[in-house]
């Protein structure tokens, strides 16, 4: 690969508009070709973005110039895809999860390997000002030694505003597989790895209404559970405790503290990129807001390919395919551990991804 980078989008849903207008500014990404299951939908894409060729899935998987795709199909097809993607020589950015199972996921890095191919995953919302900023903030000390961190998730239900949510209450959805892997990428990101945890769950309803579009008023079966907990035992000894809840209506809690010896951090929303990191040292009177010291600047969805085409060769990209396997694993054992009782082992490790100096990718609007 080299930059640009030229990219195929396989999946034109509601996602792909944040991409689009964040390939516009990145001179390091050349869009040149969409498909989708819904042929009009990938030609309305074409339409809107010069130089853009909509193709069925296997014309775009057979294009010479396509050297990533970009899997933004749902879930339970991100594995498929992404393995086609891989035995056609191409390499692989998904959105996240990187798979439904480990299993399937451990599948597609094992190919992507044997094909000398490489992969990426969402979230790359962990290099934007945010969580660099207070990545940064443990690393040069301001907390101590860190002790502990809370991430909190809670919402209602996916269902009161979008118009197809089926998938977000069938297995490989649910509160901690469709917004867990923010939280624990981004707790990977500031804490480090996991080795094991405890989780319990709860499925308190068997169908939903959706709200809106279409199909307002139908009923959505419930397959999964709908609220998680779990406490993340971090190799640097580290506790996380994750709450992840399709059912809790709002929570006034910070979406992540980290607290250490010497002071805590609260940490911005990890489904954003940017957003304000304040710090209370110990012996403190008020919370003070530290300076943006880290990350790509005015960053969005798609940076992390930007990112993982200027990764040397041979070395893993920030929001990799080893980062995602390992915050899927953990994920998947929080629920095997609500379904049990018992701790987990998480047989997965990962290096803490290299930081992100302070930085700005965008570069200008194509049309």
């Amino acid at each position: 690969m080299g930059i640009p980078i030229n990219v195929g989008v396989i999946g034109c849903g509601a996602i792909i508009a944040q991409y689009l207008t964040n390939f516009r500014r990145l001179d390091s990404i050349n869009l040149v070709a969409v498909a989708d299951l819904d042929p009009a939908r990938a030609q309305a894409v074409a339409d809107s973005y010069d130089g853009v060729r909509a193709l069925t899935v296997d014309q775009l998987l057979a294009a010479d110039d396509v050297e990533l795709v970009l899997n933004l199909t749902i879930p339970a097809a991100h594995a498929d895809i992404a393995l086609k993607a891989i035995a056609a020589g191409k390499s692989v950015y998904g959105e996240k999860p990187l798979a439904a199972t480990t299993g399937e996921a451990r599948e597609v890095l094992d190919a992507a390997a044997a094909a000398g191919v490489v992969v990426g995953c969402a979230p790359d919302t962990v290099l934007g000002t945010g969580i660099q900023t207070a990545r940064k903030a443990i690393d040069d000390g301001l907390i101590g030694a860190p002790v502990s961190a809370t991430a909190t998730m809670a919402t209602p239900g996916h269902e009161r505003w979008h118009p197809n949510p089926d998938f977000y209450y069938q297995p490989g959805g649910g509160p901690l597989l469709d917004m867990g892997p923010y939280y624990v990428s981004a707790l990977v990101t500031l804490l480090g790895p996991v080795v094991s945890v405890v989780g319990a769950a709860s499925h308190t309803r068997s169908e939903r209404t959706i709200g809106s579009g279409p199909r307002e008023g139908q009923k959505v079966p419930v397959d999964i559970d709908s609220h998680v907990t779990g406490v993340l035992v971090h190799a640097s000894g580290a506790l996380s405790t994750l709450f992840m809840s399709f059912d809790a209506v709002k929570t006034k809690s910070p979406n992540i503290e980290v607290h250490g010896q010497t002071g805590s951090l609260i940490v911005p929303d990890p489904n954003h990129f940017d957003g304000d990191v304040q710090l209370f040292a110990l012996g403190a009177e008020e919370w003070e807001t530290l300076p943006v010291s880290a990350g790509y600047v005015d960053s969005g969805r798609g940076f992390g390919i930007a990112d993982l085409a200027a990764t040397p060769a041979g070395q893993e990209p920030r929001a990799g395919g080893q980062l995602a396997f390992h915050a899927l694993e953990v994920m998947e054992s929080v629920l095997d551990s609500a379904k049990t009782g018992q701790s987990v082992a998480i047989k997965s490790t990962v290096a803490r991804p290299a930081s992100v100096e302070l930085a700005e990718l965008s570069t200008g609007v194509r049309a």
